[in-house]
């Protein structure tokens, strides 16, 4: 984006302002709530999810910052699992494009320069240098952060997000140590999801109510 095209300073200070607006808003519409399924408390809600995405947005194309939260929409809470839970897996997708890959080589090297054990990420000890090798960049900087962290930094590292999802799943007893590591995500049965939550670009489309009914 050319610096004409960039937000201004006041553009991103009114998102902001209209982000603190929003947290009032649905602060007021929780305290007064009817009951769990109180629309005032969604819409407020769903406001509040728009006025963070348009702040972050804003921010990253003026100053090249992220914020640390993500808002789920309540409709991505999904339980469907009825019986007792006595033990429980967490599954998470997140798929990401690497859509800026010098930001994400730069990145991966600046840690690299600062952790002497970059072996522990899947290089070399002697290389300590990333080079070109995308592939190489990605064991760095998977290997630095907890992958929420790279969630809430994505655009810090070059990466665009694509769909994700977090499902909770009830299973009978724990799993001994070890035991599904070769197939960690071959099991997964939706009628075990006691609760999910899912992202994804499709929920802003006009046309989400027809995606449903598919």
């Amino acid at each position: 984006m050319s610096d004409a095209a960039q937000p201004t300073a006041a553009e991103v200070r009114a998102a902001a302002e209209a982000v603190k607006a929003a947290l009032d808003r649905h602060l007021e519409a929780v305290e007064r709530r009817s009951g769990d399924d109180d629309p005032a408390v969604y819409d407020a809600f769903n406001e509040l999810a728009a006025a963070a995405e348009d702040y972050d947005e804003l921010l990253y194309e003026r100053y090249d910052e992220v914020t640390p939260f993500e808002i789920p929409s309540p409709e991505d809470s999904v339980p469907s699992h009825k019986g007792p839970v006595d033990a429980l897996s967490v599954l998470i997708r997140r798929d990401y494009a690497v859509a800026q890959p010098q930001r994400l080589l730069a990145q991966a090297q600046r840690l690299a320069d600062l952790d002497p054990d970059v072996a522990s990420h899947g290089l070399p000890a002697s290389a300590g240098v990333v080079g070109s090798s995308v592939q190489a960049a990605l064991g760095v900087l998977f290997g630095e952060y907890e992958p929420d962290e790279i969630a809430s930094r994505h655009k810090e590292f070059g990466l665009e997000e694509g769909d994700s999802t977090l499902w909770v799943a009830a299973v009978e007893e724990l799993p001994e140590p070890g035991e599904w590591l070769n197939a960690p995500f071959d099991h997964a049965d939706q009628r075990d999801v006691v609760c999910r939550f899912d992202v994804s670009s499709v929920f802003d489309d006009d046309e989400m109510d027809d995606f449903e009914e598919v």
